[in-house]
């Protein structure tokens, strides 16, 4: 299902969030509804809609969307002629546009195209090459050190090759994703990596599975080849025609037993056999080897087997763990849980009355106040993420700023701050955005701030407001910063305010719930 959403993503634009939309989705309470999947895409600002469609309007959809097809989730790409689908098993099919429609219960999920020329370029990711530049260094001294053939220059090409493609399967065996992989590995109905590597019936050697020997072969190999490229290309090659029982044994599996094919399995199988023919039919051919060969060959598996094991729990540890965050944000998203840790706010009376610095949409469903002392650096995060989430959705969230400042502590040099952001919001409310984030998100010293934002005079009614603000916070014993409320109720200190953009949906709902039960005029009376 992942898979065909990001392609639906990819195809309007959405490259850059297909990571994001993953991370999203699989931690969502619903997962793997279509809420979960619309829900997941208003988190990531992409517009989108959920509707039943009568079939009459097919031709007037967008370009692709997902539909419910047979009662499963496909991916639709539409043309003039026909419609192209492909199903989570990644199985394509080209149907006429009655055919379509006959098993098609009229259920879409479409979005928006992304316009955007930014996000229509590729990213492409560059991590790899950290490890790419080490081993390139490697390779360029070992020619330098040693005299290569052009038979040494085949063997450390293919060799090469092979460590990279087994380092893929690898990677399919411990579950984590490659996007190039993943698209490859699912290239028909009769291809899986997964099925293939993960499957018991590899398991022909004790304590190492299928998936392991080419990653060990071929490190060792390529080391092997780094120190004494003559003698290791003709050892390899004699390995390799040795090795051509065990690669015959995984054709067998993967066609009779399985049924299905890996290709990344077959690749490696199509290398150690092309070392295999060219050692066989080079004119050097010959079965007479040093001693020396063995002892190195011997050595660095040993070794290289024995880091292997010494590794494998930490990398598998680090996995699970990843999937029991996974598990614990799927927990967290529970919005009965999160009002279950909300608490009420001990005096509310008079809260609505105080004069904040405000930002947003006032009507929106989530009212979100911070109360913040500029003097507190825990209180950068909390505006910082505040007026992230207000500025990602501006007409869903309305942010109130407030201050828990003591107006007659004359020591305290920070309360100038607060002075002045009042002044400033009322005197030049245009300018309020930038004066307060100079202060909690560019952390400008307090010299540098007060030069910036001076004033001309600090009102009897601004200093009023300061104090109205403490004496309220005082009532409510909040003897520290920030304080964060949430529509009226106390914010529990288990979830950070970024975390406040999975429960959007939650909040419209009781929104228009409380309106239904008494009525918007009352609601409005309220505030």
């Amino acid at each position: 299902m992942i898979r065909l959403i990001e392609k639906l993503l990819e195809l309007n634009n959405y490259d850059k969030l297909k990571n994001e939309f993953e991370e999203i989705f699989l931690s969502h309470p619903n997962y793997p509804s279509l809420f979960a999947i619309t829900d997941t895409l208003d988190l990531l600002a992409v517009e989108n809609i959920a509707a039943n469609v009568p079939k009459d309007q097919l031709l007037e959809l967008p370009e692709s969307f997902l539909a419910l097809y047979k009662e499963k989730l496909v991916l639709v790409s539409k043309s003039e002629k026909n419609i192209k689908i492909v199903d989570q098993d990644e199985v394509k099919q080209t149907l006429l546009f009655d055919e379509f429609t006959s098993d098609w219960n009229g259920i879409i999920v479409a979005i928006e195209p992304n316009e955007s020329k930014i996000i229509k370029n590729k990213n492409y990711d560059l991590n790899g090459l950290k490890y790419i530049f080490p081993l390139l260094f490697l390779v360029l001294l070992s020619v330098f050190m040693n005299y290569y053939t052009l038979f040494d220059y085949i063997f450390l090409g293919t060799t090469i090759a092979g460590l990279i493609v087994s380092v893929f399967i690898a990677q399919e065996n411990f579950g984590i994703k490659n996007t190039v992989v993943s698209k490859l590995c699912t290239i028909g109905a009769n291809v899986s990596c997964d099925s293939v590597i993960k499957s018991e019936k590899n398991n022909f050697i004790k304590g190492i599975n299928f998936p392991e020997l080419p990653l060990i072969f071929f490190s060792t190999s390529l080391l092997s080849l780094l120190l004494k490229p003559s003698m290791s290309s003709v050892f390899l090659g004699f390995l390799s025609v040795l090795s051509f029982p065990v690669l015959l044994f995984s054709f067998w599996i993967q066609k009779f037993q399985i049924q299905k094919w890996c290709i990344l399995c077959l690749v490696t199988s199509f290398l150690i056999a092309i070392q295999g023919v060219v050692w066989f039919f080079q004119n050097e051919f010959t079965l007479s080897f040093s001693p020396d060969i063995f002892v190195l060959f011997f050595v660095l598996l040993v070794s290289i087997y024995s880091i292997w094991k010494l590794i494998k729990p930490f990398i598998k540890d680090s996995i699970e763990a990843g999937h029991g965050l996974k598990q614990m944000k799927k927990f967290k998203r529970s919005y009965s849980l999160f009002n279950f840790l909300s608490k009420e706010v001990p005096v509310l009376d008079g809260f609505e009355d105080l004069k904040s610095l405000n930002f947003g949409n006032k009507d929106a469903d989530l009212q979100l106040s911070i109360i913040v002392s500029p003097s507190c650096g825990h209180c950068h995060k909390a505006f910082q993420e505040s007026f992230a989430l207000v500025s990602k959705f501006p007409e869903r969230v309305f942010l109130r700023v407030l201050f828990n400042v003591n107006p007659e502590n004359n020591d305290n040099p920070y309360k100038v701050v607060v002075e002045r952001l009042l002044t400033i919001n009322k005197t030049e409310p245009s300018k309020i955005t930038e004066a307060i984030s100079d202060w909690h998100i560019k952390n400008l010293d307090l010299k540098q701030w007060t030069e910036k934002w001076n004033v001309n005079l600090v009102t009897m009614m601004v200093n009023y407001e300061i104090q109205k603000q403490y004496d309220w916070c005082f009532k409510n014993e909040f003897n520290y910063t920030p304080v964060t409320i949430v529509n009226g109720r106390l914010h529990p200190n288990e979830y950070d305010i970024s975390e406040l953009k999975y429960f959007l949906n939650e909040f419209a709902e009781e929104s228009e719930n409380l309106e239904k039960i008494i009525g918007p005029q009352n609601i409005l009376a309220q505030e």
